[in-house]
């Protein structure tokens, strides 16, 4: 990777308009996680060397890195949310821990040769596609960068959410979001609000209900929750496994099958109402307090908000020393939280496990395509991609778990597999016919998210009753995709070029290149 001038060749970025101290390659991918680190493994399995990989952190694994909170783990069997390539066998419970899942990916990192490519504390601030010399202006927090191609996999949990309560700036205890865990806070003994109940929060809750002296948890909204089928995979698995991968595949097959069934609980009255008596009955099992159970109760139909899993999280809040706390709050004090009833409660900490916002990721306010406008700004509110994928107006642009590519059901890996062939597809296609430049056509991305569109109607995602964060400002579910898995992939894996408009190789112009306006000035 350099600034010299080279030779086009099928793995190599012609040297478009270079400039001083900027860096020029063909493909740069934004995130090492599961997007970002698979997209590099399959390039290198395709013979293309020219990449990089921007993380902003000192390591690899994204969400996976991130969240180090007490009890974080995946809610998608390990055997299914893993590479279909990268098979473990060794993995120690059905569903694994935060820190396996991320040994997982360094391993995968290193194993495949792609940790040469990777850029570690390389934030990107700004991203503007040039159209005289058809590349994208990449600048980062190590410098300037050009790329023929740009894939976005920074994830679509990476950048937590906090509400913003009045007073909070004056708390004087401790106070951090579960995806930034702060280990050096000692939680024994404290007074401990969690604001938040969602997929982190009934994960760290049964942790540090034992260590503290009170813990109160504000509930803005409760939660269908389902047992966990959480076992011990046994040391025999494990050697069958090694020895015999058939055996492993077929095991990742049936979890395959049986997660794509609860596909039907989100479709069908029916088979909602058969999983809410579950649910009913899961809480009557670990709650002996009709009042507490009133308050865990939603009145919304179960699949409308994510559903949650866990065998420990309503046992510990039918524990002595917790309070589910369902008044809206008022304001933090300096060392109370006080809720609108007047009800002022001591607190030493507060933890947010207020999750984040897939529907209106930060990168998207400073990624611009054709006439300078952002990603943002085309979107206005309601994220919208061909297959999920690329952004008619965005040449080059490929996005990973991007609009409606995420679950309610099953692994997200398994879309973005189907995604990364989708890009493979297309870069293949570009180098075949001497292409510059990609990008859907607009009335096929119109047609891809009209069918999206009419797929949701009448699932419990648009009419279960409840406001999730699913819906976007617009009101409309721009996060899911309302299918079978194995549809998506069908639709998604193979390149259709009569879907997409390419532009030809043409010498560099020496042009400055558009952008003006887009995100934040380039620094």
């Amino acid at each position: 990777m350099g600034t010299t001038p080279r030779e086009p060749s099928p793995t190599r970025a012609p040297a478009d308009d270079p400039r001083p101290g900027e860096r020029n390659v063909r493909v740069a991918i934004i995130g090492s996680g599961f997007g970002g680190l698979g997209t590099a493994i399959r390039l290198k399995q395709q013979g293309m060397d020219d990449f990089v990989v921007l993380e902003r952190a000192g390591d690899v694994g994204g969400t996976w890195r991130d969240n180090t909170y007490p009890g974080c783990a995946c809610d998608v069997q390990s055997h299914l949310y893993s590479f279909s390539f990268a098979p473990n066998p060794d993995w120690s419970h059905s569903f694994s821990p935060q820190a396996e899942i991320q040994a997982y990916l360094q391993r995968c990192a290193r194993d495949y040769g792609v940790l040469p490519h990777v850029r570690f504390h390389h934030q990107v601030a700004d991203a503007r596609w040039d159209e005289e010399a058809r590349l994208w202006r990449i600048q980062t927090s190590r410098g300037p960068l050009a790329a023929r191609v740009l894939v976005m996999a920074a994830g679509a949990l990476s950048d937590p959410v906090v509400p913003d309560l009045p007073g909070l700036d004056g708390f004087q205890g401790g106070a951090f979001h579960s995806a930034r865990w702060d280990h050096g806070f000692d939680l024994r003994g404290k007074r401990v609000a969690v604001i938040g109940t969602g997929a982190s929060a009934i994960q760290f809750i049964p942790q540090i209900q034992p260590q503290v002296a009170r813990l109160y948890v504000f509930q803005r909204t409760p939660a269908w929750i389902l047992p966990r089928q959480q076992r011990v995979l046994r040391s025999a698995e494990q050697r069958l496994f090694r020895r015999i991968p058939g055996a492993q595949r077929a095991a990742r097959g049936a979890i395959y099958l049986a997660r794509e069934a609860f596909l039907l609980a989100f479709r069908s009255p029916r088979a909602a109402r058969t999983a809410q008596r579950v649910a009913l009955w899961h809480m009557r099992r670990s709650i002996p307090d009709p009042a507490l159970r009133r308050k865990l109760t939603p009145e919304w139909t179960i699949g409308c908000k994510r559903v949650l899993l866990s065998n420990d999280y309503l046992p510990a809040l039918a524990q002595g020393n917790v309070e589910v706390v369902t008044e809206a709050i008022a304001e933090v004090r300096a060392r109370s939280v006080v809720t609108a009833d007047g009800a002022e409660r001591a607190v030493d900490a507060i933890i947010f496990g207020t999750g984040f916002q897939p529907t209106d990721p930060p990168l998207a306010r400073h990624t611009c395509g054709r006439g300078g406008r952002t990603l943002a700004e085309v979107w206005a509110g309601s994220p919208r991609a061909h297959v999920g994928t690329t952004v008619a107006g965005f040449p080059n642009l490929f996005m990973l778990m991007g609009p409606n590519t995420g679950l309610g059901h099953t692994s997200v890996v398994y879309m973005i597999e189907a995604q990364i062939e989708h890009l493979l597809g297309a870069l293949g296609h570009m180098r075949a016919h001497g292409a510059a430049a990609l990008e859907p056509r607009p009335e096929a991305q119109e047609a891809f998210v009209a069918a999206i569109d009419r797929r949701m109607t009448g699932t419990v995602w648009t009419s279960g009753g409840c406001r999730s964060w699913y819906l976007d400002a617009t009101g409309r579910n721009s996060t899911l995709w309302p299918d079978f898995t194995w549809r998506f992939r069908r639709r998604v894996a193979r390149f259709d070029p009569a879907e997409y408009t390419m532009e030809p190789e043409r010498g560099p112009t020496g042009a400055d290149g558009g952008g003006g306006g887009c995100g934040i000035p380039a620094g």
